[in-house]
């Protein structure tokens, strides 16, 4: 399953990426919302930032995949700082995930920027920071 992955762009998380800093992609909600049960080992992750350019620029490939059960505010803060030397997560990323019920963890291995691209997002109506695509061939606008 391809999926396409928004990256926060003032974070600096594509460049974390890029630099090899960064290995983990968070995402939470309050409840079992996108992508928590649905990406797995072997997914191939798109990304594109949330910088209004609208071009996939990196692709990478899930090697792990950890969903929690339901947390307290608290557990959320401490399974965050337990792995923050891999999610590098900015003051406002920490504090935006920080305190969810429900967290994904998702380490990626093979990381590599790939040939600028553009995707058609009109099958996705509620925008989300998340789109699981099927095949990328699906949504690549060929030029």
């Amino acid at each position: 399953m391809d999926n396409v992955v928004y990256l926060d762009y003032k974070a600096k998380e594509l460049n974390n990426l890029k630099e090899g800093k960064k290995t983990m992609i968070i995402r939470g909600a309050m409840g079992r919302k996108l992508p928590y049960g649905k990406v797995n080992k072997g997914d191939v992750l798109y990304f594109i930032e949330n910088n209004g350019d609208g071009l996939v620029k990196a692709k990478a490939t899930v090697s792990e995949v950890f969903n929690s059960e339901q947390l307290t505010k608290e557990d959320s803060m401490q399974l965050i700082e337990k792995n923050q030397d891999k999610l590098l997560l900015d003051k406002g990323l920490q504090k935006r995930f920080g305190g969810k019920r429900y967290l994904v963890l998702i380490s990626i291995k093979d990381f590599c920027l790939i040939e600028n691209f553009q995707i058609d997002k009109s099958n996705y109506s509620n925008m989300d920071d998340w789109l699981p695509v099927g095949s990328i061939e699906n949504v690549r606008i060929k030029l």
